[in-house]
């Protein structure tokens, strides 16, 4: 007998494969029969009319960071309720194990560093997750048996090198010494299930106390070693981020991609590659990494997101416009004296000069300040302004659009919301994406799901872009949509009996209406552990999800069930060798 079945919808495999409909019937956690509509020949305990709806594969999101999240949300919102079944934690370096044992303040060091460069509430790091571990096979295990969403995690340079070095790890070089016992530090972790080895460059990571983050110290020996490691182990991965994924590689860091890639002989992920079409340039340049790995062994792939991310800003807290050269140093400072030196018009002046250079990279966009649209306000001076452009407040004022953008953020003591105007939204900018998706080492993915929780929203990437497919741009047919979404990020990570719709699978599945099929906007809630906020959206469209066979969301609504696994590498990932 069935436990469950699906009857008459329109099933999307995965592969790319026109649609078709079918009954699909579920057993033990997998998919047990595709039949014609109306002909599975077996009974089931529960069954479900699908006419009219689409069936596809549970959608594979290849980087977030619900590391911590997931102890206090174990459906991993709103991802799952956006039909991701399978989420890739530990990426750009930062993972919550190893943690010393004999070190009980590198934890608090952890927290602190999450809290600045991932943008999680530090209230939440203190309050949601226990800590209690030690190993990263001891994280693995506290996950265990209480999530939602299958779960893979990469481990984390920076806390490879904290575990061995502790202090000096910020500004240190390993001894020889200290390199192997990283190396066997990391290779126990795969053995305990870790994907593979994520780490960082970026001029943009800094840890709580302001320094650059710990793996930004390594040299390429460094990271060749690891990279080598990762090589002697099953099913396992490179993700890496450097300064120049924000805008365009220097030679030296595509060397090193290269060098890393071919070490292991297994992909390199990174993120994000950017898409504008007023800057033609950049995608070739991106993608000649791609290019020299394929002809020295490797494979180095670039994630790009199918949608523009709701973001927003703020002149009070952290945000992007912190990591613009030069705003940074202003933007930390005490309230009173931030306003007073965005007061002065050189200050000002001097923050676009830098904001206009060639290093504030992708940033450059943040700052058509004229494009803004104002938020939440707080005060009596800014009552009417919500919703409004800052263009054009500017122009009744009398004043440049960064000089109007500044008196309305002081009136509300800098604590006013701003939602900044995407620039590359043109019909050239979405064109070229179009074209740039069909490249062979580029992935849809760079959600950042469970970070920069209050700032920006890439979550519902996926039924955001579903829908655009089927009643917007139509860039792609829906199956194919559907294959960027499940299929293809399965293959990149090796995912054994995932991301496809076929007998023996397992039953990872998305059932949504092709009529609705959609993402709500992006709305602040407070629901995170103190109170913390978070942006989150709806879902709309998605009848249900079901992870393992388990029914895990109707109709947008968590059913409480947790049948998700820690996906482990070598037993549930097998190898993508590049060589």
């Amino acid at each position: 007998m069935l436990d469950h079945l699906i009857k008459g919808a329109t099933v999307v495999d995965g592969t790319g494969a026109p649609a078709f409909t079918a009954d699909v019937g579920i057993r033990d956690g997998r998919i047990a029969v595709i039949t014609g509509a109306g002909t599975a020949g077996e009974e089931a305990r529960t069954e479900e009319d699908a006419s009219g709806l689409v069936l596809a594969p549970g959608f594979v999101d290849p980087h977030t960071h619900y590391d911590a999240q997931l102890f206090w949300d174990p459906y991993a919102t709103p991802s799952m309720n956006h039909g991701v079944t399978t989420v890739a934690g530990g990426n750009c370096g930062f993972t919550l194990a190893p943690l010393h044992p004999g070190r009980p303040a590198d934890a608090d060091y952890t927290r602190r560093m999450m809290s600045k460069v991932e943008g999680m509430a530090l209230a939440a790091l203190e309050e949601g997750v226990d800590w209690t571990w030690s190993s990263f096979a001891e994280y693995l295990d506290a996950l265990e048996g209480r999530i939602a969403v299958n779960a893979g995690f990469m481990v984390g340079h920076c806390a490879l090198r904290r575990y061995v070095m502790g202090a000096d790890a910020v500004g240190g070089q390993p001894t020889a010494e200290q390199l192997r016992q990283m190396v066997d530090l990391l290779k126990q972790s795969m053995d305990a299930g870790a994907w593979g080895l994520s780490t960082t460059q970026s001029s943009t990571h800094s840890d709580g106390d302001g320094a650059p983050v710990a793996s930004r110290h390594a040299r390429p020996a460094e990271l060749i070693a690891l990279s080598r490691a990762v090589g002697e182990h099953e099913g396992t991965q490179l993700e890496a981020i450097v300064a120049g994924c924000l805008d365009q590689f220097s030679d030296a860091e595509i060397d090193l991609f290269v060098e890393m890639s071919a070490a292991a002989g297994r992909p390199l992920n990174w993120n994000v590659l950017t898409i504008d079409a007023t800057v033609p340039e950049r995608v070739p340049r991106q993608l000649l990494a791609s290019e020299r790995a394929r002809k020295s062994g490797g494979r180095i792939v670039a994630l790009t997101m199918p949608i523009l991310t709701p973001m927003n800003m703020s002149l009070g807290t952290f945000c992007a416009l912190n990591l613009i050269p030069g705003w940074g140093e202003i933007l930390s400072l005490p309230v009173p004296e931030r306003i007073a030196r965005l007061r002065d018009p050189e200050v000002r002046a001097a923050m676009l000069r830098r904001a206009d250079s060639k290093e504030a990279g992708v940033f450059r966009r943040l700052t058509n300040f004229g494009r803004y649209v104002i938020g939440d306000t707080y005060s009596r001076e800014n009552d009417g302004l919500t919703g409004r452009v800052v263009r054009d407040i500017a122009a009744a004022r009398g004043q440049d659009p960064f000089q109007c953008l500044v008196e309305i953020c002081a009136n509300d003591d800098l604590r006013t919301v701003l939602w900044p105007m995407p620039t590359d939204n043109d019909p050239a900018s979405w064109a070229l994406r179009a074209e740039t998706w069909q490249h062979e080492d580029v992935l849809l993915g760079g959600s950042d799901a469970g970070a920069h929780l209050d700032r920006m929203c890439g979550a519902p990437y996926t039924t955001r872009f579903l829908g655009d497919c089927l009643r917007g741009r139509k860039l792609v047919p829906l199956e194919q949509a559907v294959k960027m979404l499940s299929d293809d990020p399965a293959r990149l990570f090796g995912l054994r009996e995932r991301g496809r719709i076929a007998v023996g699978h397992h039953a990872d599945l998305v059932l949504f209406d092709p009529e609705r099929i959609d993402a709500g906007p992006a709305t602040l809630v407070h629901d995170l552990p103190g109170d913390s906020p978070r942006l989150d959206s709806r879902a709309t469209g998605i009848v249900s999800v079901r992870v393992n066979g388990v029914e895990t969301v109707r109709d947008d609504e968590v059913t409480g069930a947790i049948p998700g696994r820690v996906l482990r590498s070598g037993r549930d990932t097998r190898t993508v060798s590049t060589r």
